[in-house]
């Protein structure tokens, strides 16, 4: 029985407050499920500005519990409604002074399955993450929904091969990757790197950027979302570099075991040999 699932992402710019974007997301979800979508992500941090271009503490106030807040909670209900998997990338507050960039991944009923928070954490002009945010420590795991196992890895994670890998061998088919990511050192990395990755592991990769530029920097944001094949292969096209879109796509499950029957890197790895990659 063929294993086929539509699946949708969507890249926005900043509307201005955090409402309008959750209700623009809402909308976006309504239109990826009369498109026959049944797993959607949306961009990192999606219902602010990408703050961390500046470093000030007034941007705390939009960190939120996850699962008991109350945009956690909005989309359990609207993945119900529409019999949707939501991966929903917020900032979360754990509690005073533990602050995360974390994705909640909400199944097709509306049941809350758990979270990821990001892991690596950069800290460079344009992208004072340190500043906000402290590092995941949730490990790197898989989450059974209605539609296959889902991974989450998020914008800075990505230029990290053994996260990618340890969603793999957990079991991914698919590991979506929500970013705030700009023109300039990184644009030339975003095809190269997230294809490779979908290669080198054999699953899907739903690679989500956000677009354009916002009041709080310079950071052009060059959208051009895409998913992944389990070849490396952009599925169809990528998005616009410069307009807000919804992308989707169909994606076909049973190619990850086509893949893998060609080439087994699973069976051909050494980790006996892997030793010094885990040193300080």
């Amino acid at each position: 029985m063929a294993r086929t699932v539509t699946a949708a992402i969507v890249q926005v710019a900043w509307t201005g407050d955090k409402e309008s974007m959750i209700e623009l997301h809402e909308k976006h979800v309504a239109a990826a499920a009369a498109a026959g979508a049944r797993v959607m992500c949306f961009q990192e941090l999606f219902y602010g500005p990408y703050f961390c271009q500046v470093q000030d503490a007034e941007y705390y106030s939009y960190a939120e519990a996850i699962p008991d807040g109350p945009t956690t909670q909005r989309f359990c209900e609207l993945a119900a409604q529409h019999e949707m998997v939501l991966v929903v990338p917020m900032y979360e507050r754990e509690k005073a002074g533990f602050l995360y960039n974390t994705a909640a991944v909400i199944d097709a009923d509306g049941t809350y399955l758990g979270k990821y928070r990001k892991n690596h954490i950069p800290q460079v002009k344009g992208f004072w993450e340190k500043f906000y945010f402290r590092p995941g420590n949730l490990g790197y795991p898989v989450f059974e929904t209605a539609v296959g196992t889902i991974g989450v890895y998020i914008c800075y994670d990505r230029h990290f091969p053994e996260g990618w890998r340890a969603l793999g061998l957990a079991g991914a088919e698919i590991v979506f990757n929500p970013s705030a990511t700009s023109r300039g050192l990184s644009a030339y990395l975003w095809q190269l790197e997230q294809t490779s990755a979908a290669a080198a592991n054999m699953y899907y990769v739903g690679a989500i950027n956000r677009v354009g530029i916002e009041p709080l920097g310079d950071n052009d944001f060059y959208g051009t979302s895409y998913f992944a094949n389990p070849r490396g292969q952009i599925v169809e096209t990528a998005a616009s570099d410069r307009d807000e879109e919804l992308m989707v796509r169909e994606l076909d499950l049973e190619v990850i075991d086509e893949v893998r029957n060609q080439w087994a890197f699973y069976r051909d790895r050494r980790p006996d040999s892997y030793g010094p990659l885990t040193a300080p």
